[in-house]
């Protein structure tokens, strides 16, 4: 054979390997295409809004979309991955990291645990609910669905842990999650759309109406919760404001600052168009504290509001863009506030201003 034909009979045994070739996964896990055919850019491409920004223990940022999958940031590129490349989903609800450096992601439809460029799959175990808290283990907890539950890693499995129903509650209300934070105790504080619910280890607690000092009109449909570094409990809903319970207190801190527009005017604006009106406290999205303890709103329609222990000041991100809408605040380990928006970017605030960061 001369050198000619051996060079051909390389190439087509080359070929032929790679056509062949198969990455083999087990039933739970799916391998990422990460180094192979993830796409790359230098900039943040989402257009479809943020909903969950996250830095791991190495520095990357991990941006959560809306229905466009999740990107990581290493200080230079940009990369995206889709259920294409093992996501469950690719509506992002939220990202962390436990003590391995695995990164965590919820998807509407399960959960992805990610590490060395390979997605593990794992989908909640809705046909074994626990109705017993204290029978699973785990301090990961993630959303489940507009079920009503939430759903816990113990390990190996995402269990599936239902919420006691709160007395005469409504058939029709849902339970679907929408915030989780955890306090200096270890106590899990779980945001629903009809009730909030804390959980110290031993006991599930029921948050509702009588529990929040609401009064038979104003209308629960939480959005946020934040437990701050001095142990209070910040309740973000929509059309209410914002309650605050501290300690056995529990008062409706919009109301006291004076920031609620009657409920009539409130929901007239919105059927009209009309939300550039509502310039209240009253629909809080996301909730942070940053690191000198003020605590920062994102409304849906009057912008942020920055809460430094005695006055509240309202902020406008960018004049320019089309949706002032924010859909998370992340502090990060530069101590930077980054804010996640509708429309997909991502500003930090200066200190005085708002800067496209993303």
């Amino acid at each position: 054979m001369n050198r000619k034909s051996k060079l051909i009979y390389l190439i087509i045994i080359l070929t032929l390997n790679f056509s062949c070739f198969e990455k083999k996964s087990t039933e739970n896990e799916v391998i990422s295409q990460e180094w192979v055919n993830t796409s790359q850019t230098d900039i943040l491409k989402f257009t479809s809004g943020i909903r969950a920004i996250f830095q791991d223990s190495k520095g990357n940022y991990w941006f959560g979309s809306h229905n466009e999958g999740v990107c990581k940031y290493d200080g230079n590129t940009f990369k995206y991955f889709t259920t294409n490349d093992g996501l469950q989903d690719n509506q992002i609800r939220s990202i962390q990291e436990d003590k391995n450096g695995i990164i965590w992601i919820a998807t509407a439809r399960g959960v992805n645990g990610y590490n060395e460029g390979k997605f593990t799959s794992y989908a909640t175990q809705f046909n074994a609910p626990k109705f017993d808290w204290n029978t699973t283990t785990g301090n990961l907890w993630f959303y489940a669905g507009e079920e009503e539950g939430i759903s816990r890693f113990d390990g190996i499995n995402l269990n599936y842990l239902v919420f006691p129903k709160p007395e005469n509650i409504d058939p029709y209300n849902s339970f679907g999650v929408t915030g989780i934070s955890i306090d200096k105790e270890e106590r899990v504080w779980i945001a629903t759309y009809s009730a909030l619910f804390s959980y110290d280890g031993e006991i599930v607690d029921v948050y509702e109406h009588e529990k929040l000092n609401l009064e038979d009109n104003e209308q629960i449909h939480i959005r946020s919760v934040l437990a701050d570094s001095k142990g209070r409990i910040w309740i973000g809903n929509n059309g209410i404001g914002v309650i605050l319970k501290s300690g056995d207190f529990t008062i409706h801190f919009s109301k006291e600052q004076g920031k609620l527009i009657p409920m009539k005017e409130f929901r007239s604006n919105i059927q009209n168009g009309q939300t550039n009106k509502n310039t209240g406290l009253q629909s809080v999205f996301a909730i942070e504290e940053d690191n000198e303890g003020n605590i920062w709103f994102a409304d849906r329609d009057s912008g942020v509001w920055k809460y430094n222990g005695e006055s509240l000041t309202n902020f406008t991100i960018d004049e320019g863009q089309k949706s002032q809408i924010i859909w998370d605040i992340y502090l990060d380990k530069n101590k930077t506030l980054l804010f996640g928006m509708e429309d997909g970017g991502v500003y930090k605030f200066n200190g005085k201003s708002f800067d496209k960061r993303f």
